[in-house]
């Protein structure tokens, strides 16, 4: 099926039967279907239609992700992804974070032909990066989403205020960084150290 819709500068939600919800490979055989269209769904069932981002938005994303795939390809633990590759979360939410690192121990449990489509599949670091459409307040319930399905740490970073919000299992209210040259990780991701400079001066 495919789905042709108005411009949008801010992710819209739609359902198509609120009684029928979409299995997941209904759901991917619909994303295949609109390329063009980046799609996420929510735990309710919702499909989330997330508009490109502006160029600074993405320069800062590519950054930290190239950080990310600088020291994973050296710590040698795990895999990174971008915000290309989308994971089914145990809520039944489909996401894709900006940037992320999964274990290879995770990727070992999940066959071929679920690498080649959207496994259900958690990874234990997820990184945000806000673009100037986004709603702090929504993503910041994002993270904890993704957290309370199985992550075990998240950085929101919104760069224009040079504020990084640390998300942890077991923590009322995320740790608020403000300024800072770097950022050194922690639990699964132990030994990276993500610098900044460059993120908050964007373009």
């Amino acid at each position: 099926m495919q789905v042709v819709l108005p411009d949008i500068t801010a992710p819209a939600r739609f359902i198509f039967d609120p009684s029928q919800s979409l299995s997941d490979d209904e759901y991917y055989d619909l994303c295949m279907a609109n390329r063009d269209l980046r799609m996420e769904r929510s735990a309710q069932g919702e499909i989330i239609l997330v508009p490109p981002a502006g160029i600074e938005s993405d320069y800062r994303n590519t950054d930290v992700t190239f950080q990310l795939t600088q020291w994973a390809k050296l710590d040698g633990r795990g895999k990174v992804f971008g915000p290309s590759a989308e994971f089914l979360l145990p809520s039944g939410a489909g996401y894709s974070p900006d940037a992320c690192w999964v274990s290879n121990d995770s990727l070992a449990k999940i066959s071929k032909e679920q690498r080649r489509k959207f496994p259900r599949l958690v990874p234990e670091f997820v990184i945000e990066v806000m673009s100037p459409n986004d709603r702090l307040k929504a993503l910041q319930e994002k993270m904890a989403e993704w957290i309370a399905n199985g992550s075990q740490l998240g950085w929101l970073i919104d760069a224009d205020d040079q504020t990084i919000y640390v998300f942890k299992p077991n923590q009322s209210a995320p740790e608020k960084v403000m300024g800072a040259a770097r950022l050194a990780g922690e639990g699964p991701v132990d030994g990276f150290v993500l610098e900044l400079a460059s993120i908050w001066a964007g373009l």
